[in-house]
C-alpha cells in the first residue's frame, strides 16, 4: 500500500497534463536559487509539501469544506505571484535570514495547492478514513517528485549560469517572466466571473 500511495503522490507532481501547475510553482520558487542554495530550496519545497499535506489531510477527513472552483482558480494565482514576486527580488543577497518570505509562500501557497487535490484524494481513499499512512506515503512521493523537478532545475541553471555564465539576473527575470505569463493563461481559462 506505502508503494501504491507513494507512487501516486509522485506522480501528481510529475504528471506533464495534470500537474503542470505544480511544476511551474515548484519553478518559480526555485527561479531565484542556483546549486549551491541546494538547501533553501530544499526547505521551500518542504515548506509546500507540509502545506499541501495539512490542507489535504483536513480535506480528505471532511474537516475542512473547500469550493473546487475557487481553488483551481487560486492555484494559478500563487503561481503568477509567486513568478511576479521574483522580478522584485535580488537574487544575490537573498539573505541570511532563517525565515524568508519565500519559505511562508511556499508553506501557505501549499495549503491552496492541498485543497485542489483534495476530491481525488478522498475518492482514492474511498470509506477508508485512517490515512496516516496513505498521506504518508502520498506525500513522500510528492517530496521526491519535487526534488527531481528541483534537481533537473537547478542542473539546467548551473549549466546555464555556473557554465556558460549567463547573467543570474537575466535567468531569474526570463524564468520568472515565462511563469508568470502562463499562471495569467491559467488563471484567464479558470476565471469565474463570467
Amino acid at each position: 500500500m506505502f508503494r501504491t500511495y507513494f507512487e501516486l503522490g509522485r506522480e501528481h507532481i510529475l504528471d506533464l497534463e495534470m500537474g503542470y501547475d505544480h511544476i511551474l510553482f515548484i519553478v518559480s520558487l526555485c527561479a531565484l536559487y542556483t546549486m549551491r542554495d541546494w538547501k533553501r530550496v530544499l526547505i521551500l519545497v518542504t515548506a509546500f509539501t507540509v502545506g499541501h499535506s495539512i490542507t489535504l489531510a483536513l480535506s480528505a477527513l471532511e474537516v475542512i469544506k473547500v469550493n473546487t472552483n475557487w481553488i483551481e482558480f487560486l492555484v494559478p494565482v500563487t503561481i503568477f505571484i509567486t513568478a511576479v514576486s521574483n522580478l522584485f527580488k535580488d537574487e544575490e543577497n537573498l539573505g541570511d535570514r532563517k525565515i524568508q518570505m519565500n519559505y511562508l509562500y511556499a508553506l501557505f501557497f501549499g495549503l491552496i495547492h492541498g485543497m485542489a487535490f483534495s476530491n481525488q484524494f478522498q475518492a482514492i481513499l474511498g470509506r477508508n478514513r485512517s490515512i496516516v499512512s496513505q498521506l504518508f506515503a502520498f506525500n513522500i512521493g510528492i517530496e521526491v517528485g519535487q526534488i527531481i523537478i528541483v534537481v533537473i532545475f537547478l542542473t539546467v541553471t548551473f549549466i546555464l549560469v555556473d557554465l556558460l555564465t549567463l547573467n543570474r539576473r537575466d535567468w531569474k527575470m526570463v524564468v520568472s517572466s515565462a511563469v508568470a505569463g502562463m499562471a495569467l493563461m491559467l488563471i484567464k481559462e479558470r476565471w469565474l466571473w463570467d
